[in-house]
């Protein structure tokens, strides 16, 4: 075979049945992306004769004797292409994973079809940027300025990956040549509660190219969980590498690595289990029940992981004082979290025998951890490191392939390599919990709150991991941001036999939100008082202390305030007008919600600053980068304090070589606690005059930000059609670090909970399998589903927070699905109660109305 590829002849002949995209990625061109093999995504988009193609779907033998031109191949000479300089210049990135295949499709777009770009980009995702800075981009609208010297906090500085992003040399996980590599498959349950009587490996194991075979007999006996905590106690230990129970449809049963990826998922079709089938609970209100199925029956004697009963004041006499009472039950479903690269790692041991780990995680050093206390290993003789990580949203909180790549490497003594498929990534990784939430709210006329009671039951799936902790934090700041003394909470987490829940973005805030914003909205309309003015009769003030039933670390406070600008801004939103299609009902709404900066019981970071004598500074962190930008307000708050650029600010990170210890990125902490390590470095540094300084912080005290959502939308009361005629956000987050970047933080988190309301939910069938396990299949929002969102900013500055700064990577997407709730529930009449919000579900609604 011969191709041309970024103007080069290649005449290596593909494998029988590759397609174009791995044969690129073979060839050198990592800049063609996997992100769901099925044609959905577009993250694998490259040119065949000028022509834009997704690769992972072309048949590489088509593209002989044709030109073939990739990201890598774009430029010209050296000079970017002009749609790659307009995304640079308005960094139309956060994680920047779908950024080569957005630009490919770009620049293959004439006139016509710029003027068009919902239909144009109906075959890109992005999970980051609520594509507002993907529309600018393809605008050629700038959005970045080049910072004076000591002036870089407050600007919108571009990210320093930014040139290799644009141009396909960021290296992502699994962007690396690793010479003799061997890759794991695994087999995966097909029931959702058995016990594994016996596996047959003698036909799998005659495969040409396995070169080992795994099954609980090869793991540690010993527990563990997959969420990754400061504090280990957090997350039940209930999990082994590989078990001899298996508790949901999609739990990996044994693991087969071989010279190829087709060897060893041909040696997984050959393995015979042996299952004996065991009572299975699929549903978390049955897992409650006595007598109900035990999903850790050999563990705990019920199936509740974590719960919750407290309360403050007498809630009966505070119903009784109320003049309308008002009480409904809401329900979540799972939500993916979608980050397109999927979880995954490479492993080996290096030339003093140290086993090495290249993975996409959020928390390289909890990840350490957790691999040499499986192994008996010192942790010194374990380094966990990361590329840059495409998207996490919390999924990645969680450890889920490297325990087992560890084994792999130490048994092989050979790279191994293990990356998710997209439908493994739905069926054998994490969601978004489930909620179901009953609130009862009571107010007088007047306004004020007299009672508030919650009922919560939490699905953790078939493992603790994050479980509890989900839980207890979905039951503070929901209800914390309001003054209600008499507030009883009785909240559980069970188990049930499905595919395990974990972190994502909101930590269990968004769920309890939507119920509580929804209820308080409803008595609010039947005291007749506009929903501004009732939140701002009950919502804490400065001074006022933060309190929630339960008992909670004491070092939360309100270290600034602007949650007043916040609901002024909402009131403003409400004056403006906009045009629905005749017949159409339209409505408004909103909704608020407060955040903690940073998880209790602290949260640690170090930094390590050096001069390079050059005039530049090494800076080296632990956070990892993942779209959250981090990795910018790190090189700005340096630069500042050191009187320099940021370009002048050399970034090592995500590494446990470099400084001792980093708790991770997430809980938004990569501004409030790794920013505020590097500015003590920084500073330490300025003030020795040395060549090297360091700098640590422990996550406490912690100040809160807040949010709130307006929208405006219309509905098609003949189909049940949603159309967003305006959004408006206004953020209380401190000190704007980064205006373009904090804009794109929130316009994403806007995005996805936009997706968790109208569209996204994770289905199982009767059995406990998930069965949306493609993207077309699940409706990640297009260009064309997502509606730009009008951003406000606060003004004001932290006293706890580096130079004033508070955490906004979470926290939007909260007040989103109470805010269009309310919005819907004023144009339909009617209150909903379960999203996503789909045209049948609200259709339904009205129709039973009439």
């Amino acid at each position: 075979m011969s191709v041309e590829i970024n103007g080069t002849p290649h005449e290596r002949a593909p494998r029988p049945g590759q397609c174009l995209r791995t044969y690129l990625r073979e060839e050198g061109c990592f800049g063609v992306k996997k992100g769901c093999d099925a044609g959905d995504c577009g993250a694998c988009t490259v040119h065949v004769d000028g022509e834009p193609v997704h690769s992972c779907v072309y048949p590489a033998f088509r593209a002989q004797g044709h030109r073939v031109t990739t990201i890598e191949g774009l430029a010209n000479g050296g000079e970017l292409h002009p749609v790659q300089r307009s995304f640079l210049e308005a960094q139309g990135f956060q994680c920047g994973f779908c950024t080569a295949g957005l630009i490919m499709t770009t620049a293959a777009l004439d006139p016509a079809q710029r003027a068009d770009l919902p239909r144009a980009l109906k075959g890109n995702l992005c999970r980051c940027t609520g594509y507002r800075a993907v529309a600018d981009a393809i605008a050629g609208i700038p959005a970045q300025v080049r910072a004076q010297p000591g002036a870089a906090v407050g600007a919108a500085v571009g990210a320093p990956a930014g040139p290799q992003v644009v141009t396909g040399t960021a290296r992502y996980t699994f962007d690396v040549d690793v010479p003799g590599l061997l890759h794991l498959k695994v087999l995966r349950s097909p029931h959702a509660h058995a016990r594994v009587v016996a596996v047959d490996t003698s036909a799998a194991l005659a495969v040409p190219g396995v070169e080992l075979i795994l099954t609980h007999k090869d793991a540690p006996d010993r527990l563990f969980s997959t969420a990754q905590h400061e504090n280990v106690a957090e997350d039940p230990a209930d999990t082994r590498v590989l078990d001899d129970v298996v508790r949901f449809v999609g739990q990996r049963v044994a693991a087969v690595v071989a010279t190829s990826e087709a060897a060893a998922e041909d040696a997984c079709r050959r393995l015979r289990v042996e299952y004996e089938v065991l009572p299975a609970v699929l549903d978390p209100v049955l897992a409650l029940a006595p007598g109900a199925p035990l999903v850790h029956g050999d563990k705990f004697d019920r199936n509740v992981i974590g719960e919750l009963h407290a309360g403050l004041g007498d809630v009966d006499a505070g119903f009784a004082a109320a003049d309308e009472v008002y009480e409904a039950t809401f329900r979540t479903a799972r939500v993916q979290h979608a980050a397109l690269e999927t979880h995954g790692a490479l492993g080996w041991l290096d030339d003093d025998g140290r086993l090495v780990i290249r993975s996409s995680t959020q928390t390289p050093f909890l990840t350490r951890r957790a691999v040499a206390a499986l192994y008996d290993l010192p942790p010194d003789r374990v380094r966990v490191f990361t590329g840059r990580v495409g998207g996490g949203f919390g999924g990645k909180q969680e450890m889920l392939a490297e325990d087992l790549v560890a084994l792999a490497v130490l048994r092989t003594g050979r790279p191994v390599k293990w990356e998710f498929t997209r439908s493994e990534q739905f069926c054998g990784a994490t969601t978004r919990h489930p909620f179901r939430v009953t609130v009862k709210a009571g107010a007088r006329r007047d306004g004020t709150i007299t009672a508030l009671q919650l009922e919560v039951l939490a699905d953790t799936g078939a493992y603790g991991n994050h479980g509890p902790s989900v839980m207890y934090h979905s039951c503070h700041e929901s209800i914390a941001v309001y003054k209600c003394d008499t507030v009883r909470v009785d909240a559980h987490a069970v188990y049930t036999n499905t595919v395990p829940a974990g972190a994502f973005r909101g930590y269990g805030l968004g769920q309890v939100t939507f119920a509580l914003e929804s209820v308080l909205d409803e008595v609010a309309r039947r005291i007749g008082m506009d929903p501004v003015t009732f939140r701002e009769l009950n919502v804490v003030r400065p001074g006022d202390a933060l309190t929630a039933p339960g008992d909670h670390v004491d070092d939360l406070g309100i270290a600034s305030y602007g949650l007043d600008q916040c609901l002024d801004r909402m009131r403003s939103a409400y004056a403006t007008v906009d045009e629905a299609p005749a017949g159409w009902l339209t409505g408004e709404g909103m909704a608020i919600a407060m955040i903690a900066a940073g998880p209790p019981g602290g949260h640690f970071a170090d930094a390590t600053i050096r001069s390079l004598g050059d005039g530049r500074y090494e800076l080296s962190v632990g956070t990892a980068e993942f779209g959250n930008g981090s990795t910018t307000v790190h090189a700005q708050i340096a630069a500042d304090e050191l009187g320099t650029t940021p370009d002048r600010i050399v970034i090592r990170q995500s590494d446990t070589d470099l400084v001792p210890h980093d708790t991770g990125a997430f809980a938004s902490t990569g501004v409030v606690v790794a920013g505020q390590a590097v500015l003590r470095a920084a500073r330490a540094l300025r003030a020795s005059g040395g060549e090297i300084a360091h700098g640590h912080f422990d996550g406490t005290p912690r100040s809160v930000a807040f949010n709130a959502q307006w929208f405006r939308v219309a509905v098609d009361p003949d189909t049940g059609e949603l159309r967003i005629l305006r959004s408006v956000h206004s953020a209380d987050a401190g000190t704007v670090m980064n205006p373009m970047q904090l804009r794109g933080q929130i316009e994403g988190g806007v995005a996805q909970a936009l997706g968790a309301t109208l569209a996204e939910h994770v289905d199982l069938d009767e059995r406990g399998e998930v069965t949306t396990t493609t993207f077309r299949q699940y409706h990640l929002p297009t260009f064309a589903d997502t509606p730009f969102t009008e951003v406000h900013f606060a003004e004001t500055s932290d006293e706890i927070g580096p130079l004033g700064a508070k955490s906004m990577s979470e926290s939007p997407f909260n007040p989103v699905s109470p805010a269009l709730a309310n919005a819907l529930r004023d144009a339909i009449g009617v209150r909903m109660t379960e999203i996503p919000f789909t045209a049948d579900r609200i259709w339904r609604a009205i129709q039973e109305d009439r």
